[in-house]
């Protein structure tokens, strides 16, 4: 049983290393397309300052004014985030109170 594990193990490995040097026949990617979200919109129709945006949802209050300024743009987690946010504020401020 732990020799056919292992075996399932090592074709998987094979088949990533393979995709990564782009021979695309040995496995599937996919790509999740999160929309802009207005962070200034969606902090105002929260009713939040930006410290207190920042501070409820786990980020820096510079990050938050920086993308607000458009010095710097949300990327990869913090996208999703913000688009969770966005749909579900209440529900992120449960999980997060643990």
């Amino acid at each position: 049983m732990a020799r056919i594990a292992f075996e399932k193990i090592m074709a998987g490995l094979e088949d990533a290393l393979a995709f990564a040097d782009g021979d695309i026949s040995r496995g599937t990617a996919h790509q999740v397309n999160v929309a802009d979200v207005d962070i200034t919109h969606l902090r105002e129709k929260l009713g939040l300052s930006q410290d207190r945006f920042a501070a409820l949802f786990g980020l820096s209050s510079r990050t938050v004014r920086n993308w607000e300024q458009g010095v710097r743009h949300p990327e990869g987690p913090a996208r999703i985030l913000l688009q969770v946010i966005d749909r579900e504020p209440e529900a992120v401020m449960r999980a997060l109170r643990g």
